[in-house]
């Protein structure tokens, strides 16, 4: 998610009130929680992270990299923008081109672990819904179980109105998956889903287990929420998540424990996660414990602070460290 013009000065809401996260929960051995080679998780990225490596297609830079997953991002049209080959581009537009995806996949051992759609569907349900039905229909060809969606306010400003529409919107959504192992990971992204109390009235609203969360670990602090209350929210809302955005921010001491203003320097203080607040074998042993079986997929939006020879390296590094917890 990134820093927008939208960004607007606001009370904080009091998402995580009430929530009192164990110090023992994570005070415990770390053996029981991180290292049972048969419940390890896949380490993902984003596709967006891939040309960094200069490997001359997606899979050889996955291989580059460290990862057997990624997220794939579709657009309307169902190509895929950033998946790459030498004079290729890929789509999952008809049965063939997803043949083509799977093969690839197949011949170098690595999985889709996530589709990612940019949802505007309060502006064109109908098409949203259309659009749905065909991208479900790779995933089950491409054994990928999660959709990443967005349930963003584009024409509806207020969120009471929000809600009840976004409850419609998701029953819709998950009448298209019904009886099938997709599901959909709402991403904690903007103005309304990083709002705790939001996205449960959501979850309640639509009451199906095929709607849940991509549990991004930046976003929630992005919204202002002090970084001592993060943990509590992930553990209320690691039950709900089928799917991970990996990514930190790093603020000055000064302003980690106290409620921000929504985006607050983001693009100053967003960092590589083996260098920002959040701790992430506390995040694992959140979601473990909570019986996860999604994937650690890595999304990164401080590279541009770097030189650009330097970014494949730190994304390899913050891999590593997903790997070191997987």
């Amino acid at each position: 998610m990134k820093s927008s013009h939208e960004l607007t000065r606001r009370g904080f809401v009091q998402g995580a009130a009430g929530l009192a996260f164990s110090a023992a929960a994570l005070a415990g051995p770390k053996s029981d929680a991180l290292s049972t080679p048969s419940n390890r998780w896949i380490v993902a990225c984003r596709d967006n992270l891939l040309r960094l490596t200069q490997k001359p297609d997606s899979w050889s830079a996955m291989k580059e990299l460290g990862v057997t997953g990624v997220e794939v991002e579709v657009d309307l049209a169902l190509a895929c923008p950033s998946l790459y080959g030498p004079g290729k581009t890929y789509s999952l537009a008809t049965d063939s081109d997803v043949q083509v995806v799977k093969d690839a996949l197949d011949k170098n051992g690595l999985v889709i672990t996530s589709f990612l759609m940019h949802n505007r569907l309060d502006e064109r349900l109908d098409e949203e819904l259309a659009w749905t039905g065909k991208l479900v229909k790779a995933a089950l060809a491409l054994d990928a179980k999660v959709i990443r969606i967005d349930v963003v306010p584009r024409r509806i400003k207020e969120k009471e109105e929000f809600l009840p529409f976004a409850v419609k919107a998701c029953k819709k959504l998950c009448d298209i998956v019904e009886g099938t192992p997709v599901r959909f990971g709402i991403e904690n992204h903007g103005n309304i889903t990083n709002d705790p109390e939001f996205l449960e009235q959501l979850f309640d609203g639509v009451g199906s287990s095929h709607l849940g969360l991509t549990l991004d670990t930046a976003n929630f602090y992005w919204y202002g929420h002090p970084l001592d209350n993060l943990y509590a929210i992930f553990e209320r809302f690691a039950p709900k998540a089928f799917h991970t955005h990996c990514k930190s921010i790093r603020y000055p001491e000064d302003k980690k424990n106290v409620e921000r203003p929504r985006g607050w320097e983001y693009g100053k203080y967003c960092s590589p996660i083996y260098e920002g607040d959040i701790d992430f074998r506390k995040v694992a042993v959140i979601l473990r414990r909570a019986g996860y079986t999604g994937d650690l997929c890595l999304e990164d939006e401080s590279l541009n602070k770097f030189p650009e020879g330097e970014r494949a390296d730190v994304i390899r590094k913050e891999i590593a460290l997903l790997r070191s917890i997987a």
